[in-house]
């Protein structure tokens, strides 16, 4: 069973810059895609971005493409997602989950997530 980590949260002022991590353990993301979710307070859990291990495409939601940025370290154990430009509607707890593809990653709905990590955009 993969077991995710996410990291590298924290309180960021508009227009700045967060590196958020997913690390993987009892297997390398090298067979799974990984998707980036997040939930805001009061609103459901939505797909942000996702990692394509089959060929390395990546996919965006439109409320964050341009800004953020999904990549998969060269160990293939930790999937990153560089997220810049930020808004305070990124407000949120981002979540990662292996995926077995991306696609229809964005209603992908789990029954299992990890603690993720809080991320807050405010001046």
């Amino acid at each position: 069973q993969v077991q995710l980590v996410e990291s590298g949260g924290g309180l960021v002022q508009p227009g700045g810059s967060l590196r958020l991590s997913c690390a993987a353990s009892g297997i390398t993301t090298y067979y799974y895609s990984i998707g980036w979710f997040r939930q805001a307070p009061g609103k459901e859990r939505e797909g942000v971005s996702c990692f394509s291990n089959s060929d390395g495409s990546t996919y965006y939601s439109d409320s964050v493409k341009g800004r953020f940025t999904i990549s998969r370290g060269d160990a293939k154990t930790t999937v990153y997602l560089q997220m810049n430009n930020l808004k305070s509607e990124d407000t949120a707890v981002y979540y990662c989950a292996a995926l077995y593809s991306c696609a229809g990653y964005e209603l992908y709905k789990g029954d299992s997530w990890g603690r993720g990590t809080q991320v807050t955009v405010s001046s």
